[in-house]
């Protein structure tokens, strides 16, 4: 972000502050939407396809939907705006959330998937807000930026899982089953996000930055200083490619392991408040470091905070594959392990391809990034099932704590020395 007379900015302009507040208050109110997939989706799936095999089914088919809904925001978003883009997706989520609970209603599989696929674009919504709340940042508050986005999630994040048995009880007052309880409260949340954004996100972000990057920059002369209007080119090609990697091993290990654990719990006897307890725990540890990760990113490097989230997913790996099953406690370490290691590679990862990215070039790129992430999540939602069911959940932990030191190699390869290291 440069300055508006050309020289390279250090603090945020004054629009910054108005637009994180919106944004603020828009993942405040998803947040709850995004729980609901993560905490019962597998559960559901479960009860109504009668196969443990087929339980990743779920997570599988709304990260799909949210790798072709984050393509679509991100066109979306490049042609009108943030504004536009981000309450047309998390009014697709609501739909969908709204599609589940007639599907869970009415018996039918066919509509559970289509409708978890539709569910996806709230979730994806979710994750690429964190983008608008950089579009305005200045290169050394970037990192604090994203992060600001994604700790706002966190309240309705972590209330959701625990909400499991509330709103189970009241779809069960009308007529919905249990486990279809915290799609209800998704269908409200995502809707009331969709219209915050609609209503109350201006001056649009990503606009306004295309505009300030455009007005110092002369018909002959070379482009105005500052980090973001060097090409993504050469080494800045590197900080695309490596944050990419590196959030998407982080996505691939969280959405394997975590979609599994509420199935391992119930496998050896805890009921769906004990699993929720675990996941909202998890989901905390996900979006509440964020401030602090924000704050290393800036100021240690994104290098480092990226390197460093490696050797956390291990850990949570080996812990949830030694943890005795009926030790809610170990499980929910781990888990939080498992958040807080997804929580680093995000943050810095989406630093790092921001970093590399001029305004006119941001949105399509970080839809593209953001299909990645959705595909992997798929990938691994649909492989964790099955793993588990030939060689157990243990199994399952330790090979993703082993796949994500793949991500050390990527962070120091990736920033280039002339960016922050």
């Amino acid at each position: 972000m440069t300055a508006r007379n050309g020289a390279p900015a250090t603090r945020d302009i004054p629009e910054q502050r108005r637009v994180l507040a919106v944004l603020v208050l828009a993942q405040l109110l998803s947040g709850a939407g995004l729980a609901a997939g993560i905490t019962v989706g597998a559960l559901l799936a479960e009860e109504m396809l009668g196969s443990t095999g087929l339980a990743g089914v779920p997570s599988g088919l709304f990260t799909a939907g949210a790798a072709l809904g984050a393509a679509g925001i991100g066109r979306l978003c490049r042609r009108w705006g943030r504004r536009p883009g981000l309450a047309l997706g998390y009014a697709t989520g609501a739909l969908g959330s709204l599609g589940v609970v007639v599907a869970a209603t009415s018996g039918s599989v066919p509509l559970l998937f289509l409708s978890l696929l539709v569910y996806g674009a709230g979730t994806a919504t979710n994750l690429m807000a964190r983008y608008a709340g950089a579009d305005l940042a200045s290169p050394a508050r970037r990192g604090r930026a994203v992060s600001t986005v994604l700790f706002a999630t966190t309240l309705g994040a972590v209330a959701g899982p625990n909400l499991v048995e509330i709103t189970g009880e009241l779809a069960l007052s009308w007529g919905v089953p249990r486990l279809a309880g915290p799609f209800l409260l998704a269908t409200a949340a995502f809707g009331a996000a969709a219209v915050v954004l609609a209503a109350l996100l201006r001056p649009d972000p990503l606009r306004l930055a295309q505009a300030l990057a455009q007005r110092p920059a002369m018909p002959a002369g070379p482009p105005a200083a500052g980090e973001e209007r060097r090409p993504a080119t050469g080494p800045y090609r590197r900080g695309v490619a490596g944050g990419t990697a590196v959030v998407l091993v982080g996505q691939l290990v969280m959405i394997s392991v975590m979609t599994m654990t509420p199935v391992h719990m119930q496998a050896h006897g805890h009921d769906t408040g004990a699993a929720g307890l675990v996941i909202a725990l998890h989901v905390g540890a996900m979006f509440l470091p964020s401030p602090l990760t924000g704050l290393l990113v800036d100021r240690l490097g994104r290098r480092w905070v990226a390197a460093a989230c490696g050797p956390v997913l291990l850990a949570a790996g080996v812990l949830a594959a030694t943890a005795p099953p009926h030790s809610v406690a170990l499980l929910a370490t781990a888990l939080v392990l498992l958040g807080l290691g997804w929580n680093f590679g995000l943050v810095s990862g989406t630093a790092m391809v921001t970093d590399a990215l001029p305004p006119e070039r941001r949105a399509p790129v970080q839809g593209l990034v953001d299909v990645g992430i959705a595909l992997a999540g798929a990938a691994g939602s649909l492989a964790s099932g099955l793993v588990v069911m030939l060689g157990g959940y243990p199994a399952l932990a330790l090979a993703g704590g082993l796949l994500a030191l793949t991500v050390v190699p990527q962070a120091v390869w990736a920033v280039p020395q002339s960016g922050k290291s």
